[in-house]
């Protein structure tokens, strides 16, 4: 007789017995639940900061890649492997002085870094992982576009009073690409207004970026000057008015950005190096040396040199009608020669102070047919227009922006 088995069949019904005269089943534990695993979110950096001991600075002045990563702890065989490994990655002749780098260590008695992290701007940061394999590679912050508008009312400057409104530098200058052909930047006054639904790129809170303006106007007195965007696919103009006329002209207002004008167009005026009155038949834009200058529109470069009294000189032939001179540059671009053929805002010089002059400026003039005239008052025809097959569609663009403009700058107010 198998025993064990005996006592195996008495133990179970010894079991189910007492279960069955207590009045109640027996109860039977569930199985223990197995502990949720935790996984750590992954770090965009590819490896867990939080685990190593961070040490931070900035690039300095001098410094080039080697000098840096033998001064963090790197070995000279490792760095040179990992400006092998850069490839494309990174250039290590564009390290930039002031840019921020953490160096990450396992302890803080460590010599030798894990990783270094190269910041290179708000959206974009290079690895090098500096143990082991050696690797380098780019990581990308997300970027979101959000839709903001604007309103602000010229009181000092625009820089000045879009700023205290807020507004992001890079919409200044998107401002001034836009209305370049239709508004003196120079000659604003106190008063004039912008008005301005545009598309801004934020990465952690912070702006880097301009994506598009998509709707603005300029307003002086009962005058009001739309601008919308519109891309007709074509590679062409992307802002036209709401006439459907394009916003860019024949000719920039200005060759150079955000200078202030120092001396203006007269036939009488007292020459501030020579002390006698002289004719100055052009405009000097008062601009720090090295500023770029741009040809304020297509033509043919018809002399590259000296100047006499005017230093370094470009003149531009931009059709049978107008020419137009730039003085006093303190460079050409690199290449400009004489019979080259230069677009509207191609940079041709850089602003200085050859020649007769007391300080930095462009002395900027324009001829037509021969004759000098005022560069301020320089009347510009307009491109070619929308397409007619777009014209309906343009429209519909004009008035959904501008009520979506209104509602955005009725909620702003509100909050």
């Amino acid at each position: 007789m198998n025993f064990k088995r005996l006592f195996y069949t008495l133990s179970l019904l010894a079991a189910v017995s007492c279960s069955w005269f207590g009045g109640k089943k027996a109860e039977v534990a569930p199985p223990a639940e197995a502990e949720p695993e935790v996984l750590e979110a992954p770090s965009p950096l590819g490896f867990s900061p939080d685990t190593l001991v961070c040490k931070s600075g900035t690039v300095g002045n001098g410094d080039n890649f080697t000098a840096l990563f033998t001064r963090l702890g790197v070995s000279s065989q490792d760095t040179y492997s990992l400006v092998q490994a850069c490839d494309t990655v990174f250039d290590v002749r564009k390290l930039v002085a002031g840019k921020a780098w953490d160096a990450y260590y396992p302890d803080s008695t460590a010599t030798s870094p894990l990783y270094v992290v190269y910041h290179n701007s708000q959206v974009k940061e290079t690895v090098f992982r500096c143990t082991d394999s050696l690797q380098v590679y780019a990581v990308y912050k997300p970027v979101e576009v959000l839709e903001k508008s604007a309103d602000v009312t010229i009181v000092t400057s625009l820089w000045n009073d879009l700023i205290e409104e807020g507004a992001s530098p890079y919409l200044i200058l998107e401002l001034a690409d836009i209305y370049a052909w239709t508004v003196d930047f120079f000659g604003l006054r106190t008063g004039d207004r912008f008005r301005v639904l545009y598309r801004e790129k934020m990465c952690e809170g912070q702006s880097v970026g301009l994506d598009r303006v998509e709707y603005a106007e300029f307003l002086r007195d009962s005058t009001v000057l739309k601008a919308v965007y519109f891309d007709q696919g074509d590679g062409g103009n992307r802002y036209w008015n709401d006439n459907g006329e394009s916003m860019q002209k024949a000719f920039l207002k200005a060759p150079l950005k955000f200078t202030r004008i120092s001396s203006g167009f007269s036939y009488h005026r007292l020459h501030p190096v020579h002390g006698t009155v002289r004719a100055h038949t052009g405009v000097d834009y008062a601009a720090p040396t090295g500023t770029p200058v741009m040809s304020i529109g297509d033509g043919t470069v018809i002399s590259v040199g000296w100047g006499g009294g005017g230093g370094n000189t470009v003149k531009i032939r931009h059709n049978s009608v107008y020419t137009t001179a730039y003085l006093h540059l303190s460079k050409y671009a690199k290449g400009l020669k004489t019979g080259q053929l230069v677009r509207q805002g191609e940079v041709i010089g850089y602003v200085g102070m050859t020649g007769t002059a007391t300080g930095p400026h462009l002395d900027f003039r324009v001829w037509k047919n021969g004759s000098p005239i005022n560069p301020l008052k320089l009347e510009s025809p307009p491109a070619e227009p929308v397409k007619p097959e777009n014209r309906k569609i343009l429209d519909s663009l004009v008035q959904n922006r501008q009520e979506r403009l209104k509602k955005s700058l009725s909620l702003q107010n509100i909050n």
